[in-house]
């Protein structure tokens, strides 16, 4: 299953993708998908119902982040070996853990906002993970239980802020649409085995990442327990679990970073794909 926030900022409704990609409306059924909305007692109700019968949402709607009131975003740093070799770092002995900012947030095509003083913005496709149910010093075995389902996201991340002001990674991941989510939310039921999800991103048409997410350093049930030992997961939280390389930061021979008017298109194997166009904030 398939699920999706739909309409302008402010006032998105709940929506699905039904078996032929159309996307259709649920706001008569649900209003919002949120929290509260990804238990499996609702998600299997949601999987029960007939899509065809759904209004259809017409061609040009906006896509939101697929899940409102986000408590908080985690990140896994360094998880993939070719990312951590470029970066000229060695690989971590445990996994690395910061923070993002829940107002970075944005929808899939939302314009990525390029903040002033930014001089190296950078890209980041990454496997998001959506806590279903709550989650506190779990083990590996039982981690995936808790598991609502997945999303495609952008860990945008202006790499001056992050590496040369100082203090810890989060000032340089939080600005304002440096969380680009979505465009849906797959369910567990559709994509059993997240550890072999093809992403890749272009910028101006140009592939500069390539990667698969059977290649983390620390696969999903070690992350997912890791974290829980140190706080607890609520439902609605999302787990970002690295980028592959082919990052700015880590072109040869120059470093190249993002400027007002360049397109970034990403995806990954049933996350469906972003457009994203950064401007000048």
């Amino acid at each position: 299953m398939k699920l999706v926030r739909h309409g302008l900022a402010g006032a998105e409704r709940a929506g699905l993708i039904d078996a032929q990609g159309v996307l259709r409306d649920l706001s008569m059924l649900l209003p919002d998908i949120g929290p509260a909305q990804l238990g499996p007692r609702t998600l299997s109700a949601l999987a029960a119902i007939d899509a065809a019968r759904l209004p259809a949402v017409g061609p040009g709607t906006r896509l939101a982040c697929p899940v409102a009131g986000i408590g908080k975003i985690v990140c896994v740093g360094l998880n993939y070996a070719d990312h951590a070799a470029e970066a000229g770092l060695p690989l971590p002995a445990e996994p690395v853990l910061f923070m993002k900012a829940t107002s970075a947030l944005s929808g899939p095509h939302d314009p990525v906002n390029i903040p002033p003083g930014a001089l190296k913005t950078d890209w980041e496709v990454e496997l998001g993970v959506v806590i279903g149910t709550r989650m506190r010093q779990v083990e590996p075995a039982d981690a995936l239980a808790h598991v609502a389902g997945y999303v495609l996201a952008n860990d945008v991340s202006e790499r001056s802020f992050q590496l040369e002001r100082g203090g810890q990674w989060d000032k340089g991941k939080s600005c304002d649409s440096f969380a680009p989510v979505g465009p849906w939310l797959v369910t567990t039921d559709e994509l059993a085995d997240p550890h072999g999800i093809a992403l890749w991103l272009d910028v101006n048409g140009e592939r500069m990442q390539d990667g698969n997410t059977r290649n983390f350093i620390f696969d999903l049930p070690t992350v997912l327990a890791y974290i829980s030992q140190f706080m607890t997961l609520e439902p609605g939280d999302l787990v970002l679990t690295g980028t592959p390389a082919g990052v700015g930061l880590g072109q040869k021979p120059q470093p190249r970073f993002l400027r007002p008017g360049d397109v970034m298109r990403l995806g990954a194997t049933g996350l469906g794909e972003q457009h994203l166009v950064c401007v000048e904030s």
